[in-house]
């Protein structure tokens, strides 16, 4: 990978981060939370860390905010991404409702389900890409031996 779109892809990851990050810490302000705001950025975060995949396989995610569509993308690379289908579809509500007057009534339950279902997508993709960089390696040591 080059450098370029080795940053690009950190870019993609952060952002990702951020977005739960940011959920966890607004849910820990006084009640009442923003439930709704923190849920959309639950839904931002697993968004983000799917596009990420989908870029690192040298596709230009789709402008889309519907999990659904970015799973599948990612499932013709690795079929496992399949086992997400459960927090996206739970997740993928809040991607444009939340952002409306009374479109869509969230309880704190609603957004502590949101949280970990976005952290299960989280720890999914870091661990792809942690096993990428390890076959990876293992390759670059197995071309170096061979030598």
């Amino acid at each position: 990978m080059d450098r370029e779109k080795e940053e690009f892809l950190k870019q993609w990851l952060n952002k990702a981060k951020d977005d739960l990050r940011v959920a966890e810490y607004i849910s820990t302000m006084h009640h009442p939370t923003p439930d709704e705001i923190i849920c959309f950025h639950c839904q931002q975060s697993a968004e983000k860390y799917l596009k990420a995949f989908i870029f690192y396989n040298d596709i230009e995610p789709e402008k889309t905010h519907d999990l659904d569509v970015l799973l599948k993308l990612c499932q013709k690379y690795i079929n496992e991404f399949s086992t997400l289908s459960s927090n996206t579809f739970i997740l993928k509500r809040y991607g444009v409702m939340p952002r409306y007057p009374n479109e869509l009534a969230i309880s704190e339950e609603d957004m502590k389900n949101a949280i970990a279902n976005a952290k299960a997508v989280q720890k999914f993709v870091i661990k792809v890409f942690e096993k990428i960089d390890q076959e990876k390696q293992q390759k670059e040591n197995e071309e170096k031996g061979s030598e």
